[in-house]
């Protein structure tokens, strides 16, 4: 074998047909998939390329100390709230949570007045076993509370950003002295970038919150679709990322501290301090790291969402749906690998799909707006314009009223997709697709 079997472009390893001679492990939910294509198929298989860190015990440390000049500030007796994203995101908290905590105890506040409120936006509530996960040892320590999007006395209202959301948000949080923002940065598909801002708005924001920011997505004005700066990897001009600006800017937290993860959920970087400042350095180490360029969009794509979590519902499920199908050509074959055992997310979403065309549910999306009929939405116009297979745990006839095609393994999908493909198709394998976006050489644009 050639001592050089492929070529670094941006953060990604592009690696060539070579690859095709040892069998590609896929995750699905917690087991895995084997495949193998044939070398003159394969276009490449898109992988991350971390860079050399040190272990995520001396990153947690160096952050915290970054955050010197703000912990310096805090007094006894203040109340301190740290917001936390939920199982869906994994972030690292169990880590970087302890240790937080004990200089929060060094500046003199004790356990008794500080609260970690899970962000769970529309998400549904935790199981004890999940807080356990979130907040590793201090739990039954430290006090922790799912944040509810639905219930008005445990809602504070703050105040409307410039296009008008009334930003209520979880009333512990707006009556703390002291907040402090955790999660980690990645993609997203519509808001950019996740972590620093979306701890609030829509982390621990009312429903009504959370579906008008979202709504920005669309443009203003009826029929015309989706805003095009509302997309993976763009933060300048983005109305939704905006939106949650405006609405962080109302809490003013005191500093975030938000991790960057390897597909295999290890810490390589961390940015904490300002808001604002580290959430876009963060962003930057992101893209460049995480983003990979491609020559030619292929006839297949075969998308893992990287397993559980990544994989636990649909709406999570489709982040690598989206990333993925930047590789594809139209009218080409999407194979996704999402187990889905927690279903779709949430129990509204597939009632979206009662819309067969894109005219009418843009049209119901509009009057009646709800943050899952837009990923629904965005389901449907993948849908339709690829042709995707879905092998997941969700019953076959509700996948097909999605648009797309299911199957129960990679065989049987890879088996339905070569009477579809062409004789000489080409083929990518993404391995994590939720943490790698393929960008096409002649495709330009700002991303900040």
């Amino acid at each position: 074998m050639p001592a050089d079997i492929g070529t670094r472009l941006k953060g990604c390893a592009f690696i060539n047909e070579y690859v095709s001679l040892i069998p590609m492990l896929l995750r699905y939910g917690d087991t895995t998939f084997s495949l193998q294509i044939p070398s003159d198929r394969l276009l490449g298989e898109l992988r991350t390329v971390s860079p050399a860190s040190d272990p995520p015990s001396q990153i947690i440390d160096r952050a915290i100390a970054d955050c010197e000049p703000f912990f310096s500030s805090f007094k006894p007796g203040e109340k301190v709230v740290i917001v936390a994203s939920d199982i869906t995101r994994y972030t690292g908290s169990e880590l970087y949570l302890p240790p937080l905590v004990a200089r929060l105890n060094e500046s003199g506040i004790p356990d008794r007045d500080i609260n970690i409120v899970v962000a769970l936006g529309i998400h549904r509530r935790q199981t004890e076993q999940e807080h356990k996960k979130i907040v590793g040892s201090l739990y039954g320590r430290i006090a922790v509370t799912d944040h509810d999007c639905d219930d008005p006395g445990k809602l504070a209202y703050l105040g409307n950003t410039s296009t008008g959301i009334g930003v209520e948000i979880n009333r512990t949080v707006a009556e703390a002295d002291r907040v402090i923002l955790t999660g980690t940065i990645g993609f997203h598909y519509f808001a950019g970038f996740g972590g620093g801002r979306k701890s609030i708005l829509p982390g621990v924001a009312s429903r009504k919150a959370c579906m008008a920011s979202h709504f920005a997505v669309l443009n203003p004005e009826p029929g015309s679709g989706k805003n095009s700066r509302a997309a993976t990897g763009i933060l300048d001009g983005n109305p939704v990322h905006q939106a949650m600006t405006e609405a962080c800017a109302l809490v003013e937290p005191d500093f975030i501290f938000n991790t960057v993860l390897t597909p295999d959920k290890r810490i390589i970087a961390a940015f904490a301090g300002d808001w604002r400042e580290m959430h876009r350095e963060g962003c930057r180490f992101y893209a460049d790291h995480f983003s990979c360029t491609i020559k030619e969009q292929a006839d297949l794509v075969v998308v893992s969402c990287g397993g559980f979590p990544k994989d636990i519902n649909f709406i999570q499920a489709h982040k690598s749906m989206e990333y993925g199908s930047r590789a594809l050509k139209d009218g080409g074959v999407m194979i996704l690998l999402a187990r889905c055992s927690d279903g779709y997310g949430h129990d509204t979403f597939h009632r979206w799909f009662r819309f067969k065309d894109l005219a009418s549910f843009e049209h119901e999306l509009r009057a009646h707006y709800e943050i899952n009929g837009q990923t629904a939405y965005s389901t449907l116009q993948k849908a339709q314009r690829f042709r995707v297979m879905l092998v997941s745990d969700l019953p076959p006839e509700e996948v097909a009223q999605m648009g797309m095609m299911p199957a129960c393994t990679l065989d049987e999908a890879m088996e339905k997709a070569a009477n579809i493909l062409p004789q000489d198709y080409k083929a990518y394998v993404i391995p994590e697709g939720g943490n790698v976006l393929p960008v096409l050489k002649t495709v330009q644009g700002s991303k900040f």
